[in-house]
């Protein structure tokens, strides 16, 4: 027998009903009747208010220049004091005022340093960004309809209350799905394809298969190892690798730093875990085709 080669068909597929991005803005409603509010009233936990925690939110800026205020009106107060009081200027280390006046400016001087600090130190600010790359909805065409429709499951999921912005499905050495955006190759405007042995034999793939445990990659663009997954978009944002049982591994891409939150990872460990208990009952198939050139 020849080996043969699997076939992946674009997927002419589109959800039935648009999912939010954000679920969280649903409108939720409570049905209470009239008559109960009013003898009994709303007895349940109530939100508490920050009040100091949101002024200062609200005027980062002017708490950050206040220590700069603190010390400058400090120190000139010192001086003020120096002046009027007709103590000799060159500071006496045998008077208790000098004393007390170099004590004094020695901790305007450290809060006006400190305003600087404040002012120079801003914590950067995380945005979402567009993946660079072109639309990839690529499966594999041996796979059976319920193994399709579970997969496009996950992605629609995924894709709907998550930053996810591209998923890649590997399983038993041959890559079954990839799906959202995808880096593109060169200026012919295809995707790049994933290279499932290839990927195999990197130290991402071989890393999160022997440790079998959920790998995030916050800010993939400070990790070395990016490099081995070039079919991602190139300014991909976060990375979930997802161990599918022993044989399979998801790659998750996201277009925001630190942008799968942990209850996002669980979900998606649970999601993995999924998929590898449908997958594994199908792992013989294509394998088997591919020898049979089918």
């Amino acid at each position: 027998m020849e080996a043969g080669t699997i076939f992946y068909s674009a997927i002419p597929w589109k959800p039935k009903r648009p999912f939010p991005r954000n679920p969280s803005s649903f409108p939720r409603f409570i049905r209470a009747s009239a008559s109960s509010q009013s003898q009994r009233g709303y007895r349940g936990p109530k939100p508490s208010k920050d009040l100091v925690a949101d002024w200062v939110m609200s005027n980062d800026d002017a708490v950050r220049s206040l220590p700069i205020y603190v010390g400058g009106a400090s120190l000139l107060a010192v001086l003020f004091n120096r002046t009027v009081s007709g103590i000799a200027p060159v500071a006496d280390a045998s008077s208790s005022q000098s004393r007390a006046d170099l004590l004094a400016i020695s901790l305007a001087v450290t809060s006006i340093l400190t305003g600087l600090v404040w002012l120079s130190i801003r914590p950067k600010s995380i945005t979402v960004v567009n993946p660079k790359g072109v639309e990839c909805q690529m499966i594999c065409s041996y796979l059976p309809d319920s193994v399709v429709s579970e997969l496009l499951w996950a992605w629609e999921s995924l894709s709907a209350v998550t930053c996810c912005r591209s998923l890649v499905v590997v399983y038993d050495g041959i890559y079954l799905l990839q799906i959202g955006m995808a880096a593109e190759s060169g200026n012919s405007g295809e995707a790049v394809i994933v290279d499932a042995s290839k990927l195999k034999q990197g130290s991402v793939y071989l890393g999160v298969m022997r440790s079998k445990a959920q790998r995030y990659l916050a800010n993939l663009l400070l990790y070395p190892g990016r490099s081995e997954l070039p079919f991602l978009p190139s300014n991909t944002q976060a990375v979930i690798l997802q161990p599918l049982g022993d044989k399979g591994i998801a790659i998750i891409g996201g277009d925001t730093i630190r942008g799968f939150t942990t209850s996002d990872q669980s979900w998606i460990a649970f999601i993995g875990e999924k998929l590898d208990a449908t997958l594994a009952k199908y792992s013989n198939i294509v394998p088997s085709m591919v020898q049979e050139g089918i």
